[in-house]
């Protein structure tokens, strides 16, 4: 099967980020996100940074240019991608709403084309479950910032086909990704690693065993970590990782992944990290 035109689903930090690296990589890719003002900031995010890898030489302003004439941008989900040959959901990272989600798109999309969710902990099976398609639909967790990060993690259903699977490992090669299998567990493999790693160090800012700065201090230079933990979490949103320490807690019923009541109060105040200008830290506010 031959992909040509692409839709993705959100036009937050993940989906902007697939939008940038599909349309650097030749592809036609319709961004979609039901509020106008969320395309325009997605879009906004992906000029920036199109235009910093301009600056440092690594493409083109002849590349820049033709890649954002690539981007078509939909606040209609329908016309986003009824005529697209693969689609990638990068909704917020909960179950409902990717389980409605999919089960639309199985009206609507072409009988032929893939339903990727960029899920990074949601059961891919039960995603499938919810379509009129279940062998065509597959998790393909890409990581933030997509245009740096290279790693996708592919997560069969348990309806899956080795064609999807397929089609999907050679997308990502396209992409210049490295793609790598895993199993259906919710987490798969990253963040059931990193996500009670990241909920640890906001038990000990909780506990007052140090600070937010003292944590990522000693695991930055202790355990030589590009970032620590808490930065991290605010990279990724404080939001974001509840959400995914929920999905673990409640699909594994482990004790161990119950998610940290700081955690839980910071995103109820709404202190959800770079995106919103404070988290663990405090940020300016990111480009328009």
């Amino acid at each position: 099967m031959e992909i040509t035109n692409v839709a993705v689903i959100g036009a937050g930090t993940m989906g902007n980020g697939i939008t940038h690296v599909l349309a650097l990589s030749k592809f036609n890719v319709s961004i979609i996100d039901l509020r106008r003002d969320a395309v325009e900031r997605g879009m906004g995010y992906i000029r920036h940074n199109m235009d910093r890898q301009a600056a440092k030489g690594l493409i083109t302003e002849e590349q820049k240019n033709e890649a954002l004439g690539r981007i078509n941008q939909l606040t209609s989900l329908e016309s986003g991608v009824r005529d697209s040959d693969f689609v990638i959901e990068a909704a917020t990272e909960n179950i409902k709403t990717k389980k409605d989600l999919f089960h639309t798109l199985s009206d609507i999309c072409k009988p032929e084309a893939v339903l990727a969710s960029n899920t990074s902990s949601i059961s891919i099976t039960d995603l499938a479950a919810s379509s009129l398609r279940p062998d065509k639909v597959i998790g393909m967790h890409f990581f933030n910032p997509v245009p740096v990060m290279k790693l996708i993690e592919i997560v069969r259903g348990l309806a899956t086909s080795a064609e999807t699977f397929d089609i999907v490992r050679n997308l990502a090669y396209k992409l210049d990704k490295v793609p790598v299998e895993v199993q259906d567990f919710p987490g798969f493999v990253s963040n059931r690693i990193l996500m009670p790693m990241i909920n640890e160090a906001v038990f000990c800012v909780m506990e007052g065993v140090a600070s937010a700065e003292s944590v990522d201090t000693i695991m930055k230079l202790g355990m030589n970590h590009p970032m620590g933990p808490l930065a991290l979490a605010d990279l990724i949103g404080l939001d974001v990782c509840l959400d995914i320490m929920n999905v673990v807690f409640h699909g594994t019923g482990d004790q161990k992944y119950r998610p940290c009541p700081l955690l839980k109060k910071m995103v109820a105040a709404g202190y959800l990290g770079r995106k919103t200008g404070r988290g663990f830290y405090t940020y300016e506010s990111k480009p328009s």
